[in-house]
């Protein structure tokens, strides 16, 4: 249950982060990066 929280949490703050940030090339880094932490728990909670 905490890691869906976790999750969550790191959805909502991800997407607040990229609409305060007007760069398109920001934007994009910051996705990457928050998809590339989001794989990282996926694979470390259900391998």
């Amino acid at each position: 249950m905490t890691y869906y929280i976790l999750v969550l949490l790191a959805i909502v703050a991800g997407v607040f982060v990229v609409k305060k940030i007007t760069s398109c090339l920001i934007k994009s880094i910051l996705s990457i990066a928050i998809i590339a932490i989001l794989v990282f728990l996926w694979f470390v909670y259900f391998s």
